[in-house]
């Protein structure tokens, strides 16, 4: 009776110690820091809604880490929020119309920046601003105009089998 019980309880442990190293290695993935040799640049951008984006989040170009979130702030005076981009200096050619979209990698949704290069031949350099946009994407906004999507339907639905209906009745 005394073994079982020890046997319980290490195997509760050893679960326990499980799941605590699976949660450390998802967020050791989702927050890897990006070595910056050689300096940084940063650059701007404002979003209308930057979802879950967290500093420390990558920055990427064609799938490539290129630097990291610096910060993000609320602008009172635009009502947006301002991101600060902090760009490798290895990374100094990026043309000044691309544009920066917040994405989401993987199931975990963790949420990153991702940049794709224009055509301009003038290049992003330390303060500049990413004119060129595009916001988080919002799952609850699009589950709400789903069901708003099939509320309508079925409403409209119903009012044209009506005539059908009362036709069936006489």
């Amino acid at each position: 009776m005394r073994s079982t019980r020890a046997v319980e309880i290490s195997t509760g442990l050893f679960v326990l110690l499980g799941f605590a190293s699976l949660f450390f290695l998802v967020t050791q993935i989702t927050n890897r820091e990006l070595a910056i040799s050689g300096g940084s640049y940063q650059v701007n951008a404002q979003f209308e809604n930057v979802g879950s984006l967290k500093p420390g989040a990558a920055v990427s170009m064609a799938g490539v880490t290129i630097g990291r979130v610096d910060s993000i702030g609320y602008d009172q005076q635009i009502y947006k929020a301002v991101v600060k981009l902090r760009i490798s200096s290895a990374y100094n050619r990026i043309p000044t119309d691309s544009d920066a979209a917040i994405m989401t990698s993987g199931l975990l949704g963790g949420q990153y920046i991702g940049i794709t290069a224009g055509g301009a031949e003038e290049f992003l350099k330390e303060g500049d601003r990413i004119e060129l946009v595009q916001d988080a994407f919002v799952l609850e906004n699009l589950i709400n105009q789903l069901f708003a999507t099939f509320a309508r339907g079925s409403g409209d639905a119903s009012k044209a089998n009506e005539p059908a209906a009362e036709e069936t009745k006489q």
